[in-house]
């Protein structure tokens, strides 16, 4: 039997409004860099994918300034209005080209902190899994619940002990992970991630602790962070 591949697909579609800039997260720049192709560059260069394709939004400007554009590995496709479905239309996408039984993985465009050696570690310990596995590290803070009300008290200190921060690269089966999302769109299932969908469909993913240092830049004070976990690689 054919081993199976390793695919990746990138969502490059949002609009990253919590950024405060005039363009998407994605486009903004460290170094003089896109996000995005700093994220795709290393994740290029770091696992032997057979491809990768990157959902983008219908009204994208900034692609075809991309480094990525030249790389004959990587596709484009229109993403959706939610993570989720931009994911969707990426599996379906690179359907002629895949194998049901070949991995996926799912990065952020905007989490360029990824550590190589956790990607390693993640294809090999979820590469023989029947389901999948995502990087995650381990809470550290402590928690509060809040009550409702216009300034909010604490209702309770919150048992971390097994709690996770779920973080991408997420990697599962190419058609199970196709049935999950489109199973969960379909029944209107809050989908914040593809493990989410994986759960909803009762395959239940590994977790392979990753470095917490994987950081996702969501607000203006993230790219200086990023700028400084990067210089450290």
């Amino acid at each position: 039997m054919t081993a199976p591949r390793l695919w990746l697909i990138v969502p490059a579609a949002g609009t990253g409004k919590r950024m405060q800039a005039n363009h998407p997260k994605q486009y903004l720049r460290i170094d003089q860099r896109f996000i995005l192709d700093i994220t795709l560059s290393r994740l290029m260069s770091s696992a032997p994918f057979a491809g990768c394709m990157v959902p983008l939004h219908p009204a994208d400007l900034w692609w075809p300034e991309t480094e990525a554009r030249k790389d004959s590995r990587i596709q484009t496709c229109t993403g959706g209005s939610e993570r989720a479905c931009s994911v969707l239309s990426a599996l379906h996408a690179l359907a002629e080209q895949v194998r049901d039984d070949d991995w996926v993985l799912i990065h952020d465009a905007a989490r360029p902190c990824f550590h190589t050696r956790d990607l390693s570690n993640l294809i090999d310990r979820v590469y023989s899994h029947p389901v999948g596995g995502l990087l995650a590290s381990p809470v550290a803070d402590t928690l509060k619940r809040a009550s409702a009300g216009e300034l909010p008290e604490v209702a309770e200190t919150v048992d971390r002990s097994e709690l996770w921060r779920a973080l991408t690269p997420q990697m599962f089966r190419y058609r199970l992970l196709v049935d999950a999302l489109e199973s969960a769109l379909e029944s209107g299932l809050p989908v914040t991630d593809e493990s989410s969908a994986m759960e909803f469909s009762g395959n239940m993913p590994v977790l392979v602790e990753g470095r917490p240092d994987n950081l996702k830049i969501t607000v203006p004070a993230d790219l200086e962070l990023a700028r400084f976990i990067l210089s450290r690689f």
